[in-house]
């Protein structure tokens, strides 16, 4: 399905877009269906604060819909995104995640991060399947990426800017690392490694949404996720055994030596 320079660009980069992967008619579905799911969900909330001028309070991502939605199970199993990661990654992989995010105009972003940090897959890593479900550009906050940076091990997280980030980590970047937005039309699904940094700035257009639904994959040689992402599926919808990991061990932070950025590993601070 994949070309061996889509192959390689993953390789190198550590992402890679592939247009049109789902039609306007699917898009169109899943903006609806997802709409129709936040408005139930949000009828029966008690927290919501009508005096509240941060959208997300309308607007919060909806985690793990595949567990109790058939349309979700469908998208995050779709035999389309399952050919791509078989591609990538020599062998299918195993459903950990889906997420829908909505992120009206004005909403914060979220901060540059590493999904791993989040799965602690073990061995190997995670897998993102990110569609978008409008038109995603810099404007209205589409994803930014580090290419290369999937070769690094997790880093350590430091306190995010809650002003523009929903999420209250971040990891540091060395000086000269270069972010590089990730331009999509609705339809077009990004793939990209687990180690892979990457984050998004806010929404600061008047009146755009971006939605994305988001699938997040373990290798397929992977043996443990944590506890929050069980049960694990395979790729038919049929859930596999999956041991448990936890946070720990170590985690890189950037030193300066012979005037240079280099990664040093200390023991992860495990709050």
């Amino acid at each position: 399905m994949l070309s061996n320079k889509q192959k390689h660009q993953f390789d190198t980069e550590g992402y890679l877009v592939v247009s049109d992967l789902f039609n306007k008619e699917e898009i169109n579905f899943y903006r609806t269906h997802f709409e129709t799911m936040r408005q139930e969900q949000n009828a029966q909330r008690d927290d919501i604060d009508p005096a509240s001028n941060d959208p997300l309070v309308q607007y919060p991502r909806i985690m793990q819909p595949h567990r109790r939605d058939e349309a979700s199970l469908k998208w995050v199993i779709d035999k389309r995104i399952n050919a791509v990661l078989v591609d990538l990654l020599g062998r299918e992989p195993f459903v950990a995640q889906t997420m829908f995010y909505f992120k009206p105009a004005g909403a914060r972003g979220q901060a540059m991060h590493q999904d791993q940090y989040f799965l602690r897959v073990q061995p190997g890593t995670c897998i993102a399947a990110w569609m978008a479900v409008d038109d995603c550009d810099e404007s209205n906050g589409c994803l930014r990426v580090l290419p290369g940076s999937h070769t690094w091990p997790l880093l350590c997280t430091t306190d995010a800017d809650n002003a523009i980030s929903f999420t209250d980590v971040t990891v540091e970047l060395p000086d000269d690392a270069t972010l590089v937005p990730v331009q999509m039309h609705a339809g077009d699904v990004l793939f990209f490694n687990g180690q892979l940094v990457h984050g998004s700035l806010p929404n600061t257009t008047t009146d755009r949404f971006r939605r994305a639904l988001i699938g997040h994959y373990l290798v397929g040689e992977a043996e443990k996720v944590h506890q929050w992402y069980h049960p694990v599926l395979q790729m038919n919808g049929q859930p596999i055994e999956m041991g448990l990991s936890e946070r720990g061990g170590e985690c890189g932070t950037w030193v300066s030596m012979d005037n240079e950025k280099h990664l040093e590993m200390r023991p992860e601070i495990v709050d």
